[in-house]
């Protein structure tokens, strides 16, 4: 498989509202990582960093133009691998060792991790089966509630357990802007993890249904609105209570 050199490894795209969108293009689609960078007045936002396969800090000028706190929606390897580049670093308390100590199996590296979630490989000397994140110990551990305040901007902590049991959005009230990680997107949700919990999950979707979303950044695939939101998540739990 071909490999692709350092400075092409990221794509980034504005999307308005002081959010751009980073992401890995090689990787294929139901693996990438959305990294999303949002600007505000005393300091930036990073909600997630991607595999860590290349630094994000040296191929992405945008992450260092200010103090920049990286926050994890969750801690698979997809989500977490460049947080050890920053000194900064949110997670929610029960992800906070994970975080700190990963290992392939609790951050899902083993058994995902191989060859075949590339389309093209990273550069040298990257080999899948020795691939592992590095450890990023929290400066802020994280709560339901919580604000993280970037100056001009606060993001509510909404806990979304189900899909991991640290997982959590953010949530801009003004803008009415949800972070979602991978509790929600539009695209095939993944519920049977490790540490995956069904009632959890559904407690948390129902949760998420009543937020007056207007747009949705989610840790995979493409944004969408807040109607798009309310219709996948109403068509999830229609399909729970069916079963």
């Amino acid at each position: 498989m071909r490999r692709i050199a350092a400075e092409r490894w990221y794509r980034v795209r504005t999307v308005g509202d002081g959010v751009t969108w980073i992401d890995e293009p090689y990787i294929r689609e139901f693996y990438r990582c959305n990294i999303w960078h949002v600007r505000g007045r005393d300091r930036d936002m990073l909600v997630d960093s991607g595999m860590g396969v290349v630094s994000l800090r040296r191929h992405v000028p945008l992450v260092t133009e200010k103090p920049c706190l990286a926050v994890a929606s969750h801690t698979h390897f997809d989500h977490i691998g460049c947080h050890h580049e920053f000194a900064e670093r949110l997670v929610h308390a029960a992800e906070a060792v994970i975080l700190a100590r990963p290992t392939r199996a609790a951050t899902l590296a083993d058994p995902y991790v191989t060859d075949e979630i590339f389309e093209a490989l990273p550069p040298e000397p990257y080999v899948s089966a020795e691939y592992h994140v590095k450890g990023a110990p929290a400066t802020r551990l994280l709560a339901d509630g919580d604000v993280i305040d970037l100056g001009d901007r606060r993001f509510e902590v909404v806990h979304t357990p189900g899909h991991s049991p640290g997982g959590i959005a953010l949530f801009e009230r003004e803008t009415g802007i949800l972070f979602s990680g991978d509790i929600v997107y539009d695209g095939p949700l993944v519920e049977d993890t490790y540490h995956a919990d069904p009632a959890d999950y559904y407690a948390s979707m129902k949760r998420l249904l009543d937020l007056p979303v207007r747009i949705v950044h989610g840790g995979h695939f493409p944004s969408y609105d807040g109607a798009r939101h309310r219709e996948i998540i109403r068509a999830w739990l229609e399909a729970r209570e069916r079963t």
